[in-house]
């Protein structure tokens, strides 16, 4: 699905499902009210994540607690700004409970948008 030349999700085929790029994640994150399955993550992991590297449990700040696993997920900074998207290994009350073991596998870090 693209708008104006700008990818915004992909349709899998295998399950019917959408899966969200960056730019659709940026447009639900600064067009929504109240934006949801939303995971925020420290500081300290915010240049790995943005690379595209999965999200460990002990780096959530905070989630949204209607994520359920396998769920399509926006990851984002403090200042609610999009740093990845991908899908949740976790609940979103497992995501803050937890210091172990991987919340997010990340597909996409806005720093690797352009390859």
């Amino acid at each position: 699905m693209y708008l104006r030349k700008k990818r915004l999700a992909t349709l899998r085929p295998t399950n019917g499902l959408f899966s969200i790029a960056i730019e659709g994640a940026k447009r639900i994150m600064n067009r929504t009210d109240s934006p949801r399955l939303w995971v925020q993550i420290k500081e300290e992991a915010m240049p790995f994540v943005a690379k595209g590297r999965s999200v460990f449990a002990k780096h959530v700040v905070d989630a949204d607690v209607e994520i359920r696993p396998q769920e399509e997920v926006i990851v984002i900074n403090g200042k609610g700004e999009v740093l990845a998207v991908g899908r949740a290994l976790l609940t979103g009350e497992e995501m803050k409970a937890f210091n172990r073991g991987v919340a997010v596998r990340v597909r996409r870090g806005i720093k690797e948008e352009s390859l």
